[in-house]
């Protein structure tokens, strides 16, 4: 199994087109130490994306500086959670259970994260998804 501890750069890119921002509980930031007129690669950082908008404005005047949304384990649970999915037979997605949720021979999730993500754009996809 791969740990990470959050959604990687281009999943929390693109479900930042989608969901609010204000359920992020982390976020990506690429701020230099170096001063505001440069950028490094974006990490992420522990603190929710909101907070991270407010605390780093100051750099908000490099056109390059980004603050991503991006989401824990935990947070995408809290997405899930409404409605609560039980076993679907057709597509085969359920958080039910979670030992046999991601199954990584067929959809290739060898993460907990990874699997919230694909259900997550999958509930979306559908219109099924409930924020």
């Amino acid at each position: 199994m791969t740990t990470k501890i959050c959604t990687d750069l281009s999943q929390s890119k693109k479900l930042a087109e989608f969901l609010p921002h204000e359920s992020a509980d982390m976020h990506y930031n690429n701020v230099s130490i170096k001063g505001i007129n440069y950028v490094d690669e974006h990490r992420a950082e522990l603190m929710e994306y909101n907070r991270a908008i407010k605390v780093l404005s100051k750099y908000t005047i490099n056109p390059l500086f980004e603050v991503i949304p991006c989401w824990s384990l935990s947070a995408l649970l809290d997405i899930l959670k409404y409605p609560l999915l039980t076993q679907d037979v057709e597509n085969k997605w359920s958080i039910t259970d979670w030992t046999g949720a991601y199954p990584k021979s067929e959809y290739g999730f060898d993460c907990p994260i990874d699997a919230c993500y694909k259900m997550i754009l999958k509930l979306h996809e559908q219109k099924l998804l409930q924020l």
